[in-house]
């Protein structure tokens, strides 16, 4: 299985391809520049770096996402929650709706439904 967990510069460089794909190369060095400040090399360093880790692929000059951006921000969910929380979703959500109830209770029963058939 893939390590889909991003650094925060790895997860932005990997936006704007998913944001413009497919994508030349040489407008994405533009668009790296522009929006992270990156030098070409920097940014070929990146892409190299997420293609061996096969989240992106850079064929002919230009560059596409083989893993979707909602798979990248699930791993990253599901890590802070198993990572913070003991695995424990309503833990979180307690959490992050900050003592207020949670208006709807089976969007979790739906959760762990889920869990048992997926």
């Amino acid at each position: 299985m893939k390590n889909l967990r991003l650094a925060e510069g790895e997860y932005r460089f990997a936006r704007i391809v998913w944001e413009n794909e497919p994508l030349p190369s040489g407008k994405l060095v533009e668009l790296a520049l522009k929006e992270m400040g990156w030098k070409k090399s920097t940014t070929y360093t990146v892409l190299k770096k997420l293609v061996d880790r096969g989240i992106l692929r850079n064929e002919n000059a230009v560059v596409t996402s083989v893993v979707p951006r909602e798979a990248v921000l699930r791993e990253e969910s599901r890590a802070v929650v198993e990572r913070s929380f003991d695995g424990s979703l309503p833990s979180f959500l307690a959490h992050f709706m900050g003592g207020r109830t949670i208006p709807d209770e089976a969007v979790i029963d739906r959760f762990r439904e889920g869990e048992r058939h997926g």
